[in-house]
C-alpha cells in the first residue's frame, strides 16, 4: 500500500517529461501503482499525455521482422473519464499510429480500462489472464490480438 496521496502522486508524475522517460522506466513506474493509482493518475491532461505517448512509441517499438506481411488495423479503446480511440495500422512491415476513429474496419478491436492498458502496454499485464478475467474485451479477430504482442518491443520492469 502506497503512502503517497494521489494528488501528490498526479503531480509528480504531471510533472515528468514523458518523452524523456524510457520504456523500461515506464514500466517499473507502472508496476509500482496500483489499479487504483493507476485510475486516478489517468485523468484530465496526464490521461491525455499517457495516452498520446504511448501510442506515438508504438511506432518505434513495432518489430517488422516478427510482422512479416500481416495486413491488420487494430482498434483500441480506452475506456475511463471518457473513451479513447486510437488505431494502428500494419502493413508492408511497417506500423503506423493514428488518433480517432476511421472509417475502416478493423480485423480486431482491444477494449480496456485505463488501469488495465497501461499494465498490457508496460509488459505487467498478461493479455491472455487479461482477456480470461474480461479486463481486456476483444471483437473480431482473437488470433491476432492474443499473439498482438510479439510484434513489439514491450518493456519488462
Amino acid at each position: 500500500m502506497s503512502d503517497r496521496s494521489s494528488g501528490n502522486l498526479t503531480d509528480e508524475l504531471s510533472g515528468l517529461d514523458l518523452a524523456a522517460v524510457s520504456p523500461e522506466e515506464f514500466a517499473r513506474i507502472v508496476k509500482g501503482l496500483s489499479a487504483r493509482e493507476l485510475g486516478e493518475v489517468m485523468r484530465g491532461e496526464l490521461r491525455t499525455r499517457v495516452l498520446s505517448e504511448v501510442f506515438g512509441r508504438m511506432r518505434q517499438q513495432f518489430r517488422p521482422e516478427a510482422a512479416g506481411r500481416l495486413k491488420a488495423l487494430i482498434r483500441w479503446r480506452i475506456t475511463g473519464e471518457s473513451d479513447e480511440v486510437y488505431e494502428t495500422d500494419i502493413a508492408d512491415g511497417t506500423c503506423t499510429v493514428s488518433a480517432g476513429r476511421s472509417d475502416a474496419e478493423p480485423r480486431t478491436t482491444l477494449v480496456m480500462a485505463d488501469a488495465d492498458f497501461l499494465k498490457l502496454v508496460s509488459g505487467n499485464g498478461n493479455p491472455v489472464t487479461m482477456f480470461m478475467m474480461r479486463k481486456l474485451k476483444v471483437a473480431g479477430d482473437v488470433g491476432l490480438a492474443s499473439g498482438l504482442t510479439r510484434y513489439f518491443d514491450i518493456p519488462k520492469a
